[in-house]
């Protein structure tokens, strides 16, 4: 499998731009609200704490076979940055597999921000070497279970660190594929 790399994504409200340094600063405004933390653990970053993190991200992976995508959301109409996306996609024996996540500030929730994001960035993984999309989402996380569930993704029985494992399938099986 050759390493994806992410690119600009537009939808009806949102511009998904790939991940760069210079948006932590703003970024960590975004993600400031500890309330943000309930569910995955830790703490707000600091703007530097996010500037080396977002340096990381952006050399992309160590293991050539595992593409590490990342997006910062912009509400177009306010001209702000709003959250994030992210995918990571791996080999396994069914053709390549994408790992998401989505995270949106507290003043921006409720809006269909998240949904509208996830929705995007499945959808453009179906259109990618990808055969399967999967997330893991706390079991009382309704608003990240709804979210996933407008996606298209379906919760399994299948548990990953306390967290239900959601599925779907965008894409055929690859032939060839690890």
């Amino acid at each position: 499998m050759s390493a994806l790399a992410a690119r600009a994504l537009g939808t009806g409200r949102l511009d998904l731009l790939p991940l760069r340094v210079e948006h932590a600063e703003e970024m960590a405004a975004v993600l400031s609200d500890p309330a943000l933390h309930t569910f995955i653990g830790g703490t707000p970053d600091t703007p530097g704490a996010l500037r080396s993190r977002y340096q990381r991200l952006a050399a992309g992976s160590p293991d050539p076979t595992v593409s590490w995508l990342n997006w910062v959301i912009r509400l177009r109409a306010e001209s702000c940055l709003t959250g994030t996306v992210q995918a990571t996609v791996s080999p396994s024996g069914h053709g390549p597999v994408a790992e998401i996540a989505w995270v949106v500030g507290t003043p921006w929730q409720g809006r269909g921000i998240a949904t509208e994001a996830a929705r995007e960035l499945v959808d453009w993984l179906g259109s990618q070497p990808v055969h399967t999309v999967i997330a893991h989402i706390h079991p009382e996380h309704r608003a990240s279970a709804a979210v996933a569930a407008a996606a298209g993704l379906s919760p399994t029985d299948a548990w990953h660190d306390g967290e239900i494992t959601w599925r779907r399938s965008v894409g055929r099986v690859i032939h060839g594929s690890p």
